[in-house]
């Protein structure tokens, strides 16, 4: 079945999942469902006719992944075939009846040009990105929900070689990389007995023994950072990872956490000497009142010093304000106080960066 035929199966939601100004999809049961356009949330008059005919279309979606639905089952995550990443909740967890959060994928954004012209980011700082994919820093694409940092991963990660071999490692298949050697591990909840589970932590430590080139973690939440810092920390270099956050000092924060919630026996400054060892940028991106998504700071893991994670902030946002139609002015600017520890490196394997070192 094509994708055109699956969506003209799904009734009121294949209009929706076709509306190409459409960013987020909210069905709250039958009667209410919401869509984001432009970074604002809006009510339809769009309604399903019963909740059988709900209930149908989220068994479809998820059996089209050969996973399910059910009062056994009752949430779930699934991605569709364009990249769109599907949750679903139904009752008794839910009240209000069948509940689905849709996350379309973006047609629009392909390529780094694409971001700085929607602002996202600036010349300088797309410049700077492509480069550290180009000289394998160890990053990390940071910022709470629906800011866009999954999208600006795939978008740079275009810059990896072509002849490398990728390994992308996630809870629910969602990234689209489109190199040639790629390939892609997802986790599996463990059966109705609470057998089989695979988890973050089991594909990561797989996927060393894979001859990895590049390992990409789709979002990292738990326990399974202390397996993507250590895999950076035995020589992986070039990896990429999602981690929500409010800042980089709070990327930071959590990394720390998540280690430690791993059991492993390491003090707090053991654990600082590994992130600040492996971890090199942290690239942040927040949304703004206007529905605008930019970085606001990419920040270098400069080492440790009293026992802290020392962070040099490379760019940030400086916001000026609102203009008259409420739009966010404002500018991602280098604030490079001295040049990053990566410089020489960079120099040595002939990337070039004198543009955006120039007015340091």
């Amino acid at each position: 079945m094509s994708l055109e035929e699956k969506l003209n199966s799904l009734g009121p939601l294949g209009e929706l999942l076709r509306d190409a100004s459409t960013s987020d999809i909210m069905v709250n049961g039958t009667k209410q469902i919401y869509i984001e356009r432009q970074g604002k949330k809006v009510l339809t008059d769009i309604r399903f006719k019963s909740e059988r005919q709900l209930m149908e279309v989220i068994e479809k979606i998820y059996s089209w992944a050969g996973k399910r639905v059910d009062s056994l089952t009752p949430f779930a995550d699934v991605c569709l075939e364009d990249g769109s990443r599907v949750n679903a909740i139904i009752p008794p967890l839910s009240r209000v009846g069948p509940v689905i959060t849709i996350r379309k994928f973006s047609r629009e954004i392909v390529s780094a040009d694409d971001l700085v012209k929607l602002g996202t980011l600036s010349p300088g700082a797309s410049e700077l990105l492509a480069a550290c994919i180009q000289g394998r820093l160890n990053i990390i694409f940071s910022g709470g929900a629906g800011v866009g940092k999954t999208t600006t991963l795939q978008v740079f990660s275009k810059f990896i070689a072509p002849q490398e071999r990728i390994i992308c490692i996630e809870d629910t298949a969602e990234l689209r990389l489109e190199q040639e050697h790629l390939i892609f591990l997802e986790t599996r909840q463990a059966d109705l007995a609470g057998r089989g589970e695979i988890t973050l932590r089991d594909l990561i430590r797989n996927a060393l023994r894979m001859r990895p080139d590049r390992i990409v973690v789709g979002e990292v939440r738990g326990p399974e950072a202390l397996d993507m810092v250590q895999a950076m920390a035995v020589g992986h270099t070039g990896c990429l990872g999602v981690v929500h956050g409010n800042s980089p000092v709070d990327v930071v924060a959590r990394l720390e956490t998540m280690i430690l919630m791993s059991g492993i026996n390491m003090s707090l400054r053991e654990v600082r000497k590994q992130i600040a060892a492996t971890v090199n940028l942290v690239v942040h991106q927040e949304k703004f009142s206007d529905g605008s998504r930019k970085v606001t700071y990419i920040t270098e893991v400069e080492g440790i010093q009293r026992d802290e994670v020392v962070l040099h902030n490379l760019f940030s946002f400086d916001f000026e304000g609102l203009d008259e139609a409420g739009r966010v002015r404002g500018e991602l600017k280098s604030t490079i106080k001295h040049y990053p520890n990566f410089f020489q490196r960079f120099q040595s394997m002939g990337i070039n960066l004198d543009k955006v070192f120039a007015n340091k």
